[in-house]
Parts: structure tokens; C-alpha cells; sequence
């Protein structure tokens, strides 16, 4: 994971491609963490499913 400030991510959003999370220091500590759309909606689904699982899991517990 890349590391950059603000201000480096103001003056290089529009040219910095998104090939792997980067995350935004403020005062030397993690304030975000910026990824792709594409990574974030398969991060999104893949916890939807597991959450569909788990589920899936109590309810068969819950069934014996």
C-alpha cells in the first residue's frame, strides 16, 4: 500500500493511476485510505456473501 499527505494527493490525483490502495497521512497519522471503484465493489460483494454464509450457518445450527 502506497503512503502520501494531502497535499500530495491534491497535486497528483488527476495524473496517480489507482493499482493498489493508497493511504492519505495527515499529521503523520492514517486519515483514509483511497481505493479503485472496480476494488471497492468486490470488496463490497465479497462481504456481502460472507455475511450471506454466516447466515446460511446460523441457520442451519439454529435448525438441529
Amino acid at each position: 500500500m502506497k503512503t502520501g499527505t494531502v497535499i500530495y494527493l491534491k497535486e497528483h490525483a488527476r495524473n496517480r493511476p489507482l493499482d493498489e490502495p493508497m493511504r492519505v497521512m495527515q499529521k503523520g497519522e492514517a486519515i483514509c485510505v483511497i481505493i479503485d471503484t472496480e476494488q471497492y465493489r468486490y470488496q463490497q460483494d465479497s462481504l456481502a456473501l460472507l455475511k450471506l454464509m454466516q447466515l446460511s450457518e446460523k441457520s442451519l445450527t439454529n435448525q438441529n
